[in-house]
């Protein structure tokens, strides 16, 4: 039974007291006058009807001399009964006072109080479980009222904080909006906060004169006419309270604000509406407000003789209080006596207590004036009862809100203690990872374009053997201190795990992270770390990144954590920061570079790097077969595919390393050939097949026929998977089919653009290793380091396919130096001193116009050397084909070249010849 004209039928006889009224009509409705407490709810319709139901039990225990929870209502001073027990069913008084009618009348109030308190939880769980908050409202500031009826000051207060938290300014008009606001100001009056019951009152008319000019129509009007009739009856109220206190200036706005509304509500009203007689009423009080006393007596006269008592008692209890007060200010006193003693006979009844004390002031004035001492002291006794009254519930009031608050700030506090426990690391009490996750989100999601350092200290295994844990703990928060001591006021200082700290640089370039980060390193690295205990240097390595566009929490801290480990590999206690040339995108996020083709080597093996299956490769062929080429730049010169040239029987003259390329294998099957040169059967190419192969005839050895055939050793690299030509969710399947099938070694995703990165993190998190310079990725566990790779590339334009080679060296399973812009000249002073290739077990070589660069380094070293050529440089180089010729025709033994811009090939090979 939600609000509409039944409700208000039963609400309307419910107010006026006419219970048995209000009861048939709830019957009619159901079809059950008895009230189902413990049956479900099942609609918002059921928990309205019980929450009538509830009210219209509180009303008869009321009438009993009884509250909702069974207390005993004192309304005269006598002696009261003890209070009921709603839960005994056999609830009866004492045996003394055990009379046949009383022990029914007890046991009656006790059932209507336990069917209450069952009929208003299962209502208000009813309306707690909708998703409709009006409609949790409305049952809110009825349920509110329910509680008022029980003198329960303070859970009524609690349900009207709760439903006005409820009613969103952002609400659409409708009906039952303008009901829920007046329903919530009338509760708030009650509870003596006129102010707020004034400006809830007021959204109420302003909503029902947004709905009449949306829906325009006489029910629309009566809402206006009802909403502007109750804002202007508080509005005289205010007015009344503050000519009480000796304010008539304060009190004229409110009576003029009163007037006008009343007459605007008598203007939008037709002449029997119901909600006419309410509007008469005010203007009458107002008019007595404003000193315009003959005027309200003739309309409040009128509206005193046509309102029925039987209808609306509530409303003829207010017309003779503002009847009586224009009559005694008029000077006609016996009148007046007769209309005030009337109304405050209506107020008892009806349980109005506002109008009540109104009535007993008026009387007390009244007889004070007239001189009759003896009739005006029980008025004011009794006005005085209730004010005493009224300040006991102020003080139970001001009480309970300083429980309340003392509750709340103690809440406060634990959650002020729950939040620094979730966002505060304990042994430094800096903010730890998940508050710098957050931050970090909260910064990117503002558009800001913040640098990221993640900083490691040194060696801290070693100070914690030699200092011991409380030593390696004080190490800590003395580099805490140090960190926070040499950054700004914006910058923040976390904890991220063990000995690594993240530093968050707002608006702040890598260029400019850097000189802060090199001058905290340095008072760091002369720090008297004596006074602790710890007599091993104390360092720290750092890596800094700043945001790019398309950037996300992962894909920056892996950006400075890969140049962290850079920092860490290249001998630790120095900073280093990813280029802003390596870290540029396209403005649609894409890499700034377009993909580069996979193309064969020429020398040695190119291994079949991609190995996870995928619908647009055609299957390679046996271990020891030579496939079908696909076409490359070298085409224009050759004429066609090239077939690799056969092998030497003799090592080369410098030693040799072809060996440790190639992984010996003897064919079982017959080895197709081609016309032109034999092919090599110790290095492959794999590859699409242009075609079907040319089979040896019958009669003619196989080769190797003579030969034992041996088995591939079984693979330990990384699956790689090339990126470039599939979608993001492709990539995903064949990283996710590789890591099933090969769990214990990485899946790495080459020439990967930025979404395809951002995914791949989010979908494997902390099993992710990411380069956004190399835009690769690899997925799982990363080998532990042997051998030493170093990378030199030539110039700028070589820097993503330098980073490509670094990335697949580094996941191969070796430490990695990188050196760039090293041009021919500056290699012998770069290789003069001998520390740079002192451990490196292979030299990778990345250069596009400067491709004689990697014949110098191998003139210069015995270290293998792996030749990258690269398309990028001046315009006339060929796409690459200038690079690859010049270093394919390299005079310097111990050189291999791979494809034009394949790093990951190379990264692949100098892995395998450093680990071995």
């Amino acid at each position: 039974m939600p609000p509409g004209i039944l409700h208000e039928q039963v609400s309307a006889a419910l107010a006026n007291w006419q219970l048995d009224v209000a009861e048939a009509l709830l019957s009619d409705a159901d079809g059950d006058p008895a009230p189902a407490a413990g049956a479900p709810l099942t609609s918002l319709s059921r928990a309205w009807a019980d929450t009538l139901r509830a009210e219209l039990l509180v009303r008869r225990l009321r009438m009993a001399g009884f509250t909702l929870l069974g207390d005993p209502i004192d309304e005269t001073g006598s002696a009261v009964e003890r209070p009921l027990d709603p839960h005994d069913p056999h609830e009866g008084p004492p045996a003394e006072d055990a009379g046949a009618g009383r022990v029914g009348a007890r046991t009656g109030s006790a059932g209507h109080a336990a069917a209450a308190i069952a009929l208003v939880r299962s209502a208000r769980a009813a309306f707690d479980a909708s998703d409709d908050d009006l409609q949790r409202a409305a049952g809110l500031a009825r349920h509110a009222r329910i509680e008022l009826l029980s003198r329960r000051v303070d859970a009524a207060m609690d349900e009207a904080v709760e439903a006005a938290s409820l009613l969103d300014p952002a609400l659409p008009p409708t009906p039952l909006l303008v009901h829920t606001l007046g329903a919530l100001s009338s509760v708030l009056a009650d509870l003596e906060l006129m102010p707020l019951a004034l400006d809830y009152q007021r959204r109420a008319h302003h909503t029902a004169l947004r709905l009449a000019e949306d829906e325009p129509g006489p029910d629309a009007g009566g809402l206006v006419g009802d909403s502007a009739a109750r804002l202007a009856a508080l509005c005289a109220e205010v007015g009344e309270g503050l000519l009480d206190d000796d304010s008539p200036d304060a009190a004229d706005p409110h009576f003029a604000e009163a007037r006008a509304l009343a007459e605007e509500s008598l203007a939008g009203l037709a002449e029997d509406d119901p909600h006419r007689p309410t509007a008469e009423v005010v203007l009458g009080s107002a008019l007595v407000g404003l000193g315009e006393h003959d005027a309200a007596v003739a309309v409040l006269q009128r509206v005193a003789g046509t309102v029925p008592a039987s209808e609306d008692r509530a409303l003829l209890a207010a017309a003779e209080l503002a009847l009586g007060r224009a009559l005694r200010r008029q000077g006609r006193g016996a009148d007046a006596d007769d209309h005030l003693a009337l109304a405050l006979a209506l107020a008892t009844e009806q349980g109005l207590p506002r109008l009540r004390r109104a009535a007993l002031r008026e009387l007390c004035t009244l007889h004070a004036d007239l001189d009759d001492a003896a009739r005006a002291l029980p008025y004011l006794q009794a006005y005085l009862a209730d004010e005493l009254d009224r300040v006991d519930e102020r003080r139970t009031r001001w009480v309970e809100l300083f429980g309340r608050r003392k509750s709340l700030l103690e809440t406060e506090r634990a959650a002020g203690q729950l939040r620094r426990q979730a966002y505060e690391d304990p042994l430094t009490h800096l903010p730890n990872r998940r508050y710098a996750e957050g931050r970090l989100d909260g910064l990117l999601a503002a558009g800001a374009a913040p640098a990221l350092a993640v900083v490691d200290i040194d060696h801290f295994k070693a100070i914690n053997d030699q200092a011991g844990h409380p030593g390696g703990d004080a190490v800590l928060r003395a580099v805490a201190q140090l960190l926070v001591d040499g950054v700004r006021d914006t910058d923040e200082v976390c904890r991220w795990a063990g000995d690594e700290f993240v530093i968050l640089l707002p608006d702040t370039t890598a260029e400019q992270g850097e000189r802060a980060m090199e001058r905290i390193r340095q008072s760091i690295a002369t720090n008297d770390w004596s006074a602790l205990g710890v007599d091993v240097p104390v360092t720290i390595s750092a890596g800094i990144a700043s945001a790019a566009r398309g950037d996300d929490r992962r894909t920056l801290f892996a950006a400075a954590d890969g140049v962290l480990y850079d920092a860490k590999r290249s001998g630790r206690d120095r900073v280093v920061r990813l280029s802003g040339v390596t870290q540029t995108r396209a403005a649609d996020g894409a890499p700034a570079d377009p993909p580069r083709p996979a193309a064969p080597v020429f020398e040695g093996e190119l291994l079949d790097l991609d190995t996870a299956t995928s619908g647009d490769a055609a299957p390679a062929g046996p271990a020891d077969s030579v496939a079908g080429v696909q076409p490359q730049p070298t085409d224009i010169l050759f004429g066609g595919p090239r077939d690799v040239p056969s092998p030497r029987a003799e090592e080369d003259d410098a030693g040799g390393f072809g060996r440790l390329l190639v992984e010996p294998a003897v064919p079982a099957e017959p080895v197709p050939t081609r016309p032109g040169p034999r092919p090599r059967v110790v290095g492959r190419v794999v590859g699409p097949a242009d075609g079907p192969a040319d089979v040896p005839a019958a009669d003619q050895p196989a080769p190797g026929a003579g030969r034992t055939p041996a088995t591939r050793a079984p693979r330990t690299g990384p699956e790689v998977v090339r990126a470039a030509g599939r979608s993001t969710e492709h990539v995903l399947a064949l990283v996710r089919a590789a890591r099933q099938e090969h769990p214990e070694r990485p899946a790495v995703v080459v020439g990967a653009p930025a979404d395809t990165l951002v995914a791949l993190a989010a979908e494997h998190d902390a099993y992710t290793t990411m380069d956004h310079a190399a835009m690769a990725a690899a997925v799982g566990p990363l080998p532990e380091p042997r051998g030493r790779v170093v990378v030199l590339g030539a110039g700028s334009v070589d820097t993503a396919v330098a980073a490509e080679a670094a990335f697949l060296a580094r996941v191969g399973g070796t430490e990695v130096v990188r050196v760039e812009d090293v041009g021919v000249a500056a290699v012998p002073a770069l290789l003069a001193d001998g520390s740079l290739l002192a451990d490196a077990g292979c030299v990778v070589v990345v250069a596009g116009t400067d491709a004689a660069l990697a014949t110098a380094v191998a003139g210069a070293t015995e270290v293998p050397v792996v030749a990258v050529p690269t398309s990028g440089g001046q315009s006339g180089a060929l796409a690459g084909i200038g690079a690859l010729l010049t270093m394919l025709n390299s005079g310097t033994a111990g050189v291999v070249v791979s494809a034009v811009d394949d790093g990951c090939a190379a990264g692949v090979v100098a892995a395998r010849i450093a680990r071995r």
